[in-house]
């Protein structure tokens, strides 16, 4: 497994581009399956996941034609409606093929997606989305068989203990579609990957409104048809981009980035003394160019994560990393998986002081984190080591980076052309941290020399 080499203390300058969204693309990949017709996606981000949600569709009949950034998919054959687990396993998201192929195809049968490291996401919302459309559902083996001769509209809450559901509301959105009758879904997941995916659905020929809000109505059709698509910017990553100017007290501009989506972020940005501002009023704020600085001095803040419009859990991470070098205690609250704190420990490790406290951690700031071998643990996780690592005092390897690889497309080639000395290596070379060798592949360096 390939592991960062990392050496702190280097200046973020220049201009980079954000990549299309990871939690869009997944969901719109898979309406694929909802018609013949092709259907054509730009922006497409070259990460694992992506290529895992390809492999899964080929299986399911579509044929998966891959340019740079395009994506190509046409189904060619109906007849296979089974997800298996060996793909199934990879990502959680694959689960998202399950409203369409029940839709399109009057049966499906999936794998019950795994949990992730920091906790179990159970689907059974999803399920009783459904089932409220009139679906037979059943478990088998450690599958989820559905069966429907047509799907009937219906109003079906979908509001959970920890709030809405994003893919259960693509999931049940993408059934609607050719469902018989209208559907109103409340307590509608309101993410922007949601209105997205109802951009490229109503494209193809679907009736949706109010995607984007709690209350989503779908008039069903008979049939869909092909469309073009551009992925909307990854917001997640954006942000990622943005923490790490800041940690390394850099001056990076960002195009494609998506200022409207990140509100709660720039909010809490601002509160610490960091600086994110649109370049041209005249470009679209879901899709612009920004400056993003920071002041020397970082200040403490108080934040809690929340479905949108709050602040993303998949952010919280990384801006802990960033609240490590603030003056002062900060408090973390998450809202949405409590348990999402495996990178507390690996923090530490680097001089971090961090209290947890069930799901609030307290972040006392200190001068300057080391360099440390640390181990990632989840996509997110993984980013806030790196943003670490990128700030600290000397030294840093993080194994285990093929996290990295799910939700960010050569990250290592993106920092190093902002001025990061930051290399991908081979783990089989590398001991508790220190490389056996100093000799490594020059197809897996990425090194700015300037």
């Amino acid at each position: 497994m390939d592991v960062f080499k990392i050496q702190g203390g280097q200046r973020l300058t220049g201009t980079i581009s954000v990549d299309g969204s990871k939690n869009a693309a997944l969901p719109l990949l898979a309406a694929s399956l909802l018609t013949s017709e092709p259907i054509h996606f730009k922006c497409m981000p070259n990460l694992s996941d992506i290529t895992n949600m390809s492999k899964l569709l080929a299986e399911l009949g579509c044929q998966v034609k891959a340019s740079e950034k395009d994506i190509t998919l046409q189904v060619t054959d109906e007849t296979i409606s089974h997800a298996r687990y060996d793909i199934v396993r990879t990502m959680r998201a694959s689960v998202c093929v399950l409203g369409p192929l029940l839709a399109r195809r009057g049966e499906v049968r999936v794998s019950m997606p795994g949990g992730c490291a920091f906790g179990d996401r159970p689907i059974d919302l999803h399920l009783r989305g459904l089932e409220a459309l009139g679906a037979k559902i059943e478990l088998d083996g450690g599958d989820i068989i559905a069966t429907a001769d047509r799907l009937i509209g219906a109003t079906i809450f979908l509001g959970g203990p920890f709030g809405s559901t994003v893919l259960g509301t693509a999931n049940v959105m993408s059934a609607a579609t050719l469902a018989k009758g209208r559907t109103i879904i409340e307590s509608a997941a309101c993410e922007p990957e949601i209105a997205d995916l109802a951009l490229l659905l109503n494209n193809m020929g679907a009736k949706i409104s109010g995607a984007g809000t709690p209350r989503i109505i779908i008039d069903g059709v008979d049939q869909l048809g092909g469309a073009t698509h551009t992925v909307m910017p990854d917001r997640i990553v954006a942000g990622t981009w943005a923490i790490a100017a800041a940690m390394t007290n850099g001056d990076v501009k960002i195009d494609r980035f998506p200022l409207d989506h990140l509100l709660a972020v720039t909010n809490i940005l601002s509160t610490v003394g960091v600086h994110i501002n649109q370049t041209d009023a005249s470009q679209d704020p879901k899709s612009c160019t920004v400056q993003v600085l920071s002041n020397r001095h970082l200040k403490p803040v108080m934040f809690t994560t929340q479905p949108y419009p709050g602040f993303p859990t998949d952010l919280q991470a990384q801006m802990m990393a960033l609240l490590c070098l603030s003056r002062g205690n900060s408090i973390i609250t998450e809202k949405i998986y409590p348990e999402r704190f495996m990178h507390v420990p690996e923090l530490s490790r680097m001089g971090a002081k961090l209290v947890r406290q069930g799901a609030t951690v307290i972040v006392q700031g200190v001068d300057h984190l080391v360099g440390a071998p640390v181990m990632a643990s989840d996509l997110r996780a993984s980013a806030s080591l790196v943003l670490a690592g990128l700030a600290a005092e000397g030294e840093t390897t993080i194994s285990r980076v093929y996290h990295l690889d799910r939700g960010y497309a050569a990250m290592e080639e993106t920092l190093a052309s902002l001025g990061a000395n930051i290399q991908r290596i081979d783990g089989s070379t590398v001991v508790d941290g220190l490389p056996l060798v100093e000799t490594v592949s020059s197809q897996k360096v990425v090194q700015n020399n300037s």
